[in-house]
């Protein structure tokens, strides 16, 4: 089971979404998009809360209102750092998580600690987290199925644009040859205009 929660705290909103227990967790690692943001309290036990970029977004581009809604959700799913004031949530991209055999299920360490990024989270907002567990739904998504899809629908996307691109070459190209075409007639033209008005006499006698 996953839980999806709305953030309208931006126009349009935007999806947070967690597993429901390490399991689903588990899943949410295996089967992560390039565009998901992880989110999880530092050094504490917490849910993995997970935000997933618009094309072409960032995580620069998070908002700083959105980022408040991730970092207090995440807060609020942890036995201790609910309880615990000036805690720090660390948050990467998808990415950057790294899974080996050896680990427990839902345990997760990263590929790059330099782009790990940490928020400091003096207490708990009431406010935002009631508003955030209003929307709250819950849905059993094919997680596995839902990532073959957008990989398919890249490769799908790429090839258009490969397509597009070599249409504009050849178009280009087609271009290119019929000026060249047109000026080589031109010349062509030129050199047959002066033949034409050359009438083969030299002599400088008039009559």
């Amino acid at each position: 089971m996953v839980f999806y929660f709305t953030s309208n705290v931006v126009s349009p909103s935007v999806t947070l979404f967690m597993g429901a227990d390490k399991h689903e967790n588990e899943d949410l690692i295996k089967w992560g998009w390039p565009e998901d943001v992880w989110f999880h309290v530092d050094k504490v036990s917490s849910a993995h809360v997970y935000l997933r970029l618009a094309p072409g977004q960032t995580i620069d581009d998070i908002p700083n209102s959105v980022l408040d809604d991730a970092c207090q959700l995440v807060k609020a799913n942890s036995i201790m750092g609910n309880k615990m004031n000036d805690i720090d949530i660390v948050y990467t991209m998808w990415s950057n998580l790294k899974k080996t055999p050896s680990m427990e299920v839902g345990q997760v360490a990263f590929h790059r600690d330099k782009d790990v990024r940490k928020v400091k989270v003096a207490k708990r907002s009431n406010e935002i987290v009631n508003r955030l567990q209003k929307t709250k739904k819950e849905a059993f998504p094919d997680l596995r199925q839902e990532r073959e899809n957008r990989d398919r629908s890249e490769r799908e996307d790429k090839k258009k644009l490969l397509r597009e691109k070599k249409e504009k070459e050849k178009e280009e190209e087609k271009r290119k040859k019929e000026e060249q075409e047109l000026r080589s007639y031109a010349t062509l033209m030129r050199t047959e205009n002066m033949s034409t008005n050359y009438d083969g006499n030299d002599s400088d006698e008039f009559m």
